[in-house]
């Protein structure tokens, strides 16, 4: 019965697989792409062959013959192809962790850090910073805190004896204002010469100190919280139509909305730990999702990663290339994700009202 009804509502998980993923191989073509164009653009031009041969020469037993300077190389692999793929990844786990928490929250309106768990892993980073632990601490205490914060927004419900979704999200207000309120006390003790200014600067998010070894880190984690919510996402169909119907097709509202929150929760705070916090990314690019693929997020979730993807690594290249010094990541996402999301607003004002 229970499996019938779910056919009916949101379409068996075989036929959306084979709409969506032509769709999604089309999106990762331009994604790889855009790409192999991003490492070629910076003060550096490399020519797209180059790069296109230097990332071949790195698979095992392949040979290509070397005709571009050693310093070409170091660029290309050591500077941009860390920073390229940490947009990439970044933008991917903030878009599928917006669509998550917008389809279990019923909200068109929520993005990644609904929980605190941005302003928790800025306390954890600025705690870093004042106690000098160096970059590897600062990226997990980052993650720690942010962790840290989820949890505690997801205890005040059961201390509270009511579990609704409504008390969730107040949980969530109410640990974020704690720790931007906690954020004001270490930026009030900070050295204003030196310690302030790395604080803000972290805050503004950058992805000009990443590392290999810094996604190395992440990565797993990333991945397989990206995969448990694609295996899920159907579930989150049935969350989306309310606590009463998704009980009565049979989903255990607790333990699905727990595993989306916590899947959610880490793609969210890896990607905050390696760049900072970036605003718009989960709260415009989910709705981009929407006019591509539709509601459906057995469809939304992996098409809204790519465009996230897309987006990120758009956003990266134009704040290294437009001056001579680097443009922080949420000033240029607020300008075009605040314009972006006006427009789809104005776009959907029927469907609004």
């Amino acid at each position: 019965m229970t499996r019938n009804l779910r056919s009916e509502e949101v379409g068996t998980p075989t036929i959306a697989r084979r709409r969506v993923w032509p769709l999604v191989t089309t999106l990762l073509a331009g994604l790889l792409a855009l790409g192999i164009l991003a490492m070629c653009l910076g003060n550096y031009q490399v020519a797209p062959s180059t790069v296109a041969k230097i990332l071949v020469g790195q698979i095992p037993g392949v040979h290509v013959d070397v005709t571009w300077p050693r310093a070409v190389e170091t660029v290309v692999l050591q500077v941009r192809l860390p920073r390229t793929l940490g947009a990439m990844c970044v933008g991917a786990a903030l878009a599928l962790s917006g669509a998550t928490y917008q389809g279990v929250f019923r909200n068109p309106l929520v993005s990644p850090d609904l929980l605190g768990v941005s302003a928790g892993a800025c306390v954890g980073a600025a705690s870093a910073i004042l106690l000098y632990t160096g970059r590897a601490s600062l990226q997990v205490m980052a993650l720690a805190t942010g962790l840290a914060a989820v949890a505690l927004a997801t205890f005040i419900p059961r201390l509270l004896r009511n579990t609704s979704t409504m008390t969730l999200i107040l949980s969530g207000v109410i640990v974020a204002g704690l720790m931007n309120s906690t954020l004001g006390l270490l930026k009030y003790i900070a050295d204003p010469e030196t310690e302030l200014a790395d604080i803000t600067y972290w805050m503004m998010g950058s992805f000009s100190l990443i590392r290999g070894s810094e996604l190395l880190m992440v990565a797993p984690v990333m991945a397989l919280a990206a995969a448990i919510l694609f295996a899920i996402r159907w579930r989150i169909n049935l969350l989306s139509l309310g606590d009463q119907q998704a009980k009565s097709l049979g989903v255990s509202l607790r333990s699905t909305r727990l595993t989306t929150i916590v899947c959610s929760t880490a793609l969210t705070g890896c990607a905050v730990c390696i760049s900072g916090t970036v605003g718009w990314v989960g709260l415009v690019v989910p709705h981009i999702g929407r006019l591509i693929a539709g509601p459906d997020n057995t469809r939304l979730l992996p098409v809204s990663a790519v465009v996230g993807g897309i987006f990120m690594l758009v956003i990266d290249t134009l704040a290294r290339t437009l001056s001579a010094a680097e443009v922080p990541l949420s000033i240029l996402t607020g300008f075009i994700g605040a314009p972006l999301y006006i427009w789809l607003l104005y776009r959907n004002r029927v469907t609004i009202q």
